[in-house]
């Protein structure tokens, strides 16, 4: 009876010793939601456009407990009515933006393409800031944790030009030349590793993936530094590799009714370089690591 306790301490210190040591906290951790279309107005199918609000409500509520350093939204923000109005869909974008600010750190946003319906970039922006960020930047960059965070536009027309109050096909998405200039030399100069943020997909071809997206794909492979492309669009979501990088595909927050059905992220870039995605409600889980990261000189 003596021996008990010795036998359970020793039977405890071997537990300990075979438990996984504890993980290295991140290099950064940061929210992702994607595909709100958030409006007032009746549900279509799976849509609830109306309920948008209340589900991104509580994505910011979990993303300020867990102390994301930044939180991002990957486009389609809000949508439009039946019939387009410039001021009703000014008016739904302002709604979901007040709730999107509850968030207590930056905040960015990348241009979907429903978030030109009825308004223009300008327009979007003026009412959807990003912080730190320039005025009517719809590409940008930054940089948090030692790691550089780069956001594409592909609302344009195959000539180039914007998508402008609703003066496009969706299926036709393109990276204009200008901003493929801006992405290599961002890139080429980049000493950190990269994570890259698009709302139309970039890893296949087809109707919902940019037009021009071989060409875009040949400039995030040549200089060797992206981690991971992380995209929206496609509300059921999806995962890729191209040629050693990782292709994540979020899903909608839209899709079907009750809390229970959104969809929002926490994203980890760990010390070797690999991306953790922890999956809230209906999102996915998943871990992966770009081939390149071996070699990167932002690897621990």
């Amino acid at each position: 009876m003596k021996r008990r306790p010795l036998a359970v301490a020793v039977l405890a210190a071997l537990a300990a010793l075979a438990a996984p040591a504890a993980q290295a906290p991140p290099l950064v951790r940061f929210g992702v939601v994607t595909d709100l279309h958030y409006a007032d107005a009746d549900s279509i199918g799976t849509r609830t456009y109306r309920e948008s609000d209340d589900k991104l409500a509580e994505c910011v509520q979990v993303m300020n407990a867990k102390g994301v350093t930044f939180l991002i939204e990957l486009g389609d923000f809000k949508d439009q009515d039946k019939t387009p109005d410039e001021t009703r869909t000014l008016g739904y974008l302002q709604q979901i933006e007040s709730v999107f600010a509850g968030f207590t750190g930056p905040r960015y946003h990348v241009i979907g393409n429903h978030d030109t319906d009825s308004l223009s970039k300008t327009q979007y922006l003026a009412a959807a800031p990003n912080t730190g960020i320039v005025p009517n930047a719809t590409r940008y960059t930054f940089v948090r944790g030692g790691v550089r965070f780069v956001v594409l536009d592909a609302s344009h027309k195959a000539d180039g030009t914007d998508y402008d109050h609703g003066n496009f096909e969706w299926t036709d998405s393109n990276v204009d030349a200008p901003q493929i200039a801006w992405l290599t030399k961002t890139l080429e100069a980049s000493r950190e590793p990269v994570v890259v943020f698009v709302h139309q997909q970039l890893d296949g071809t087809g109707a919902y993936y940019v037009k021009n997206a071989p060409q875009v794909r040949e400039a995030l492979e040549k200089p060797g530094n992206v981690i991971a492309v992380l995209q929206g669009h496609r509300h059921e979501g999806g995962f890729s590799t191209i040629n050693g990088i990782p292709y994540f595909t979020f899903r909608g927050l839209i899709e079907g009714a009750g809390p229970w059905n959104s969809a929002y992220s926490i994203v980890d870039v760990m010390p070797d370089l690999s991306v953790q995605v922890l999956g809230y409600r209906r999102a996915e889980t998943r871990s992966f690591r770009a081939a390149a990261a071996e070699a990167l000189p932002g690897r621990r």
